[in-house]
């Protein structure tokens, strides 16, 4: 992750706000987040809404499971971050600009809360504010719309979109709100002629030796990642996330969105948990109903009342006495709730049932034999 130094900032108000957002297009930057929107999109939406207002937030909840990519921003180039974060309110219009961080995070607010005024104090950005609001620790909050509900002062639960929050964000006005890497990444798309659209922060971790945060171009063959985290054992499995669901480890596999939701799992923030042979892939899963069990908000009947139904079930296999309709049970839940919750969170909160259930009926059949 490159430093700017400001003078990404110094090019962006050369460009002027059009300009700014038609070289991001230009350079086909996404989110970083896991949707992987196109930024200059979002912005030019933003832009573009009639209002009088208009807000930034830079979202460093980084809730999931096995991310921690966006630590190591915060903690290494928190200045080119906040320069993203510059850029995004002088592309858009805004003059308000919040960081939503994550409540275990806060060891990290001290120093950052330095930067941010050393950076604002350069910049002479007259009128532009940078406020740091602390998360606590719910996952909900990383969704985007559960989020301004938190910054509002409300309880963080995830609402209807539309309208999305590009055109009716915090207090009613366009908010672009962007993960951390992103806004980082902004930076240096418009700064840096080389800069590349296909690099990604993968975070690593599970039984490996060398867990990290590790940058690879989208593409990269899977052999190449397992060289450098080095496994203890033989793996079986990896797990992007908690929702991105649980598949087995290919070596020659290309690592690409497509490749990855080939497997009917998700790539998010490209996150991967590696699960070698000594673990059943059932405690993984088990594990996650766990947490999201845990996480849901409640508003939503069927991520509510899902989410504890599929764990119970979960349960009752490790317990060893499920037969084969209560997997059938469970399949047709997920499937239920991922069709019915109201937020990203309830969607994918059966993603690592589902998955594991198509790639590991071994597993489960392990423990329905004791």
């Amino acid at each position: 992750m490159r430093q700017t130094k400001l003078e990404a900032l110094e090019k962006a108000r050369a460009l002027g706000p059009e300009g700014t957002i038609a070289l991001l297009e230009k350079r086909k930057l996404e989110g970083r987040g896991g949707a992987a929107y196109p930024t200059a999109k979002k912005w030019k939406t933003c832009r573009d809404a009639p209002a009088d207002e208009r807000f930034v937030v830079c979202n460093a909840d980084e809730g999931e499971p096995g991310t921690f990519k966006d630590k190591l921003i915060i903690r290494h180039n928190a200045e080119t971050l906040v320069e993203g974060i510059l850029i995004a309110a002088y592309a858009v219009g805004a003059k308000r600009c919040f960081i939503y961080l994550r409540g275990e995070y806060d060891y990290l607010r001290p120093r950052l809360r330095e930067q941010i005024d050393d950076v604002l104090a350069r910049a002479k950005m007259e009128g532009v504010t940078i406020e740091i609001v602390r998360g606590a620790g719910a996952y909900i909050c990383g969704e985007a719309t559960a989020l301004l509900q938190s910054i509002m002062g409300f309880r963080g639960n995830a609402m209807c979109k539309p309208p999305n929050p590009t055109t009716c964000g915090l207090w009613g006005k366009p908010t672009v709100i962007n993960n951390v890497e992103t806004l980082a990444c902004a930076a240096q798309a418009v700064l840096f002629e080389d800069w590349d659209p296909t690099l990604r922060l993968f975070s690593i971790s599970g039984n490996v030796k060398n867990p990290g945060v590790y940058e690879f171009p989208l593409g990269v063959k899977m052999s190449t990642i397992i060289d450098v985290a080095r496994p203890e054992k033989k793996l079986k499995a990896m797990s992007f996330g908690c929702f991105g669901g649980i598949m087995p480890v290919d070596e020659n596999m290309q690592v690409t969105p497509e490749t990855i939701c080939m497997e009917k799992c998700q790539h998010g923030a490209y996150s991967i948990i590696f699960i070698d042979e000594t673990n059943n892939v059932v405690d993984v899963a088990y594990s996650i109903a766990k947490f999201y069990t845990y996480e849901s908000c409640g508003k939503c009947t069927p991520c509510r009342e899902g989410t504890i139904r599929m764990l119970n079930l979960l349960k009752k296999v490790r317990m060893g006495k499920a037969v084969k309709k209560d997997l059938e049970l469970m399949r047709e839940l997920a499937t239920h709730v991922q069709d019915t919750a109201l937020c990203g969170l309830g969607q994918t909160c059966g993603n690592h049932i589902l998955t594991s259930l198509q790639h590991f009926p071994k597993d489960y059949e392990a423990y329905m034999k004791k």
